[in-house]
């Protein structure tokens, strides 16, 4: 067993040496009381903002559960609008889109971070539950206050400042280039992103007009990620820390549990992440993106407070997939086991637009040639480099997983562009 302080809350939780089990007391995350339901079944009403492919699977959870889910979405043609029962067509930036959408759930949560802050406050001041808060979700919408929180924590991250001119950035860099430029806010999937190797790059960034941070260029090892769940109550739950595979700013694989990643260091990125979520007042589900650097640390990348591409794995590949722990978590009830099955690993990888929309005829090649490919389609129109599903392989003991690894590419491949030796 190994003993980690919280020092902050004056309290202890204890990560066993297997990993991956529930871990509680955490601080709790606000007011625990019983939800009210306004479903006819007499189960409560969760309503997700935004109709993307995580509220998609979202969905597929809440029916397990028997909660009721509604969604709001921008369009009745949007992936998770497609397959849910209760859509309501709205904006997630209109104040009153919003608040009449509020006014049928019992709990709102979310599958993008992008709904205005006043509108949250709002929202909150009128006594809707907003899982998570809106003094939650400003760090995942404010990368600079993001970065200053965690610092101001003692959380590990990349030197950084603000940026307004180039006299800024060249100050900044001090003449080391590469040097990361970030919006900051508003960006995804590597947009909003520059590595500037000169300041001729910088110039055509700062043409943008908006804001940006300047970050220095980290020479990592490999890219992880850490999953955590925490419920009002304060229980906290830790996901195996993963590793991610990026290829132009977009999620391509996740190999779960990270190949050989020493239990100290998947211990401390399983309790740095608890601890960002405890600190700030996280309800639902936390990702973690890290940096393992070419001397061993860590250091934090990013944030999302909602399911996560690096946790689609779960779903084949967990006791509990991330989609039924949101919703556990923003319900209040008692959190699931993160546990793989035992013996089991799990290799996931994303399915990219191609430039033959055909892709439905395609499925009857990968499921003849690999019976272990479980293929998610996120109802979406194919466009070239979109992301419009995802595989999943799950391997045992007997498996090797450079092996599992070259199987769920070459599907994600054949689905793409129709032979198993594309990108």
């Amino acid at each position: 067993m190994r003993l980690i302080r919280h020092d902050s809350c004056t309290q202890e939780w204890v990560v066993p040496r297997r990993l991956h089990r529930v871990l509680s007391p955490l601080s709790p995350a606000g007011p625990a009381g019983p939800i009210a339901r306004k479903s006819g079944t007499g189960m409560p009403v969760v309503g997700m903002v935004g109709g993307g492919q995580l509220a998609r699977m979202t969905a597929a959870a809440a029916i397990g559960l028997g909660a009721t889910f509604r969604v709001l979405s921008e369009s009745e043609n949007e992936s998770a609008a497609l397959v849910t029962h209760d859509v309501t067509v709205g904006s997630h930036r209109s104040l009153s889109d919003v608040s009449a959408f509020a006014a049928q759930c019992d709990v709102i949560t979310f599958d993008h971070e992008h709904v205005p802050g006043p509108i949250l406050a709002k929202l909150e001041s009128d006594g809707v539950l907003v899982r998570p808060g809106g003094g939650a979700l400003k760090y995942t919408q404010d990368k600079l206050a993001m970065r200053e929180r965690l610092s101001a924590l003692g959380v590990p991250c990349p030197r950084f400042a603000p940026v307004a001119s180039l006299a800024d950035v060249a100050a900044f860099a001090g003449g080391e280039w590469p040097v990361v430029v970030k919006a900051v806010s508003g960006g995804y999937d590597g947009k909003g992103v520059w590595i500037c190797e000169s300041t001729e790059e910088v110039e055509e960034v700062l043409a943008l007009g908006i804001p940006l941070m300047a970050e220095e260029f980290v020479p990592f090892r490999r890219e992880l990620a850490a999953l955590v769940a925490r419920s009002p109550s304060g229980q906290g739950a830790a996901y195996p820390i993963v590793q991610t595979v990026q290829v132009d700013g977009i999620c391509r694989e996740v190999i779960a549990p990270a190949p050989g990643l020493s239990q100290d260091t998947a211990v401390e990125a399983e309790a740095m992440a608890l601890k960002i979520a405890a600190e700030l007042g996280v309800t639902g589900l936390l990702a973690v993106e890290l940096f393992e650097t070419s001397r061993g640390g860590l250091l934090v990348n990013e944030l999302a407070m909602r399911p996560h591409n690096s946790g689609h794995w779960t779903i084949e590949g967990a006791r509990t997939s991330q989609f039924e722990q949101h919703l556990r978590a923003v319900l209040d009830l008692p959190l699931g086991s993160c546990a793989p099955p035992e013996g089991t690993f799990t290799v996931m990888a994303n399915l990219l637009g191609g430039t033959d929309p055909d892709v439905f005829d395609r499925y009857i090649h990968v499921m003849a040639a690999d019976p272990a490919v479980k293929v998610h389609f996120y109802g979406k129109e194919v466009r070239l480099g979109r992301k419009i599903g995802h595989v999943t392989i799950v391997g045992g003991p007997e498996d090797d997983v450079a092996e599992v690894r070259d199987r769920a590419r070459r599907a994600a491949s054949y689905l793409r562009w129709g032979t198993e030796d594309g990108d």
